[in-house]
């Protein structure tokens, strides 16, 4: 528990910079790399034909089985390889190369697209895995560490297929799903377009647009209010317009969040940060991530927009700092996820 005593005071030291430190990323680090390759406990999002599919997730998943479910695992390796580039001297960095090198072999590559191309797995981690995927797949595209090219090389055919479901899926899409968990479709296009978009896939992008406008352009008032449902770690209102944001040229969105989103625009707008009341309860737990997405969003906005939203720094701040603390309390529940979400955040805030 010292350790954790420890950071926290740390954090709590520090959040108001806003600036993260070479401590903070080396604490960050430990946790996705303490769980990437810890099998259990584990969560599989597993459809059983028959009992020959009973296999440990290692065995399933030889990439992603570690940090409890397939896409924490995911977006775990994500935080590594992001905090590698940000950092060079950062700590254990040889061990972290070592765990990345041997999870992401193309070996272990190959056993994970023979799941997804099972018949009965087409929707196997939809859209939250994929979506987190392609942002593993831009970071390490874009890493100068030698070891990442290799890495990426080997990631490549398995998004190579994430790439070609969201194309297939998306037009049979035809109701956004707009909760604040794992099926999010605005989330599940963000990380996507982005990737879309550096590797100038035509095919994505424009699917990604197409299908965007068509679920969301004609939305207004968005119900702010309506936020956090129970178990929200996304903020349905903010990852539609990060979305929106993406695809929208600047008059035509700005045009669009007027109406979406009319008191974003106002300097004196207020919203209270998500509290949790049990962090050992691992749906409780998401509410932290729900404020970091809030933030992110924020600081994404304030970047592109910084004449019209500048107002809404401190509120970003604010969500920001409040869940910064809790990502490492000793509790597995939110260890196994929160660093990369609080990652996300320290990402945008530039």
């Amino acid at each position: 528990m010292k350790f954790f005593k420890l950071f926290f005071i740390i954090i709590s030291t520090t959040v108001f910079s806003q600036e993260l430190t070479l401590q903070q990323a080396n604490h960050l680090a430990s946790l996705p790399l303490k769980c990437i390759q810890q099998e259990y406990p584990n969560k599989l999002g597993q459809l059983l034909i028959d009992s020959t599919e009973i296999q440990s997730p290692k065995k399933l998943h030889p990439t992603f089985y570690g940090c409890f479910d397939w896409h924490s695992s995911v977006h775990g390796h994500w935080s590594l390889v992001y905090l590698l580039k940000k950092f060079p001297n950062l700590s254990n960095k040889e061990l972290i190369i070592q765990k990345l090198k041997t999870n992401l072999s193309a070996a272990n590559i190959q056993v994970e697209i023979d799941y997804l191309n099972k018949k009965h797995e087409k929707s196997f981690e939809r859209t939250y895995g994929w979506n987190w995927l392609l942002k593993l797949q831009l970071e390490l595209e874009t890493s100068s560490e030698p070891f990442a090219a290799e890495l990426a090389q080997n990631l490549k055919p398995l998004s190579t297929i994430i790439i070609e479901r969201y194309i297939e899926f998306l037009p049979k899409l035809l109701y956004p799903v707009r909760v604040g968990t794992h099926s999010n479709t605005a989330f599940g296009l963000t990380n996507a377009w982005d990737y879309a978009l550096f590797s100038n896939n035509e095919l994505l992008l424009k699917s990604i647009e197409e299908n965007a406008i068509r679920l969301y352009q004609k939305d207004q008032n968005c119900p702010f209010n309506w936020e956090p449902s129970g178990t929200d770690f996304l903020s349905p209102c903010l990852e539609e317009m990060a979305l929106m944001q993406r695809i929208l040229p600047k008059t035509v969105f700005l045009s669009w969040l007027k109406k979406f989103a009319p008191n974003l625009f106002k300097k004196d707008f207020k919203w209270e940060v998500a509290r949790v009341s049990d962090r050992t309860d691992g749906h409780l737990v998401h509410l932290d991530g729900l404020n970091f997405s809030r933030a992110w969003n924020m600081y994404y906005l304030i970047n592109q927009y910084p004449n019209e939203f500048k107002h809404l720094k401190s509120l970003a701040d604010y969500h920001f700092n409040f869940s910064l603390p809790s990502v490492v309390d000793g509790n597995y529940e939110g260890e196994h996820w929160l660093a990369s979400f609080a990652l996300r955040a320290f990402e945008e805030n530039r």
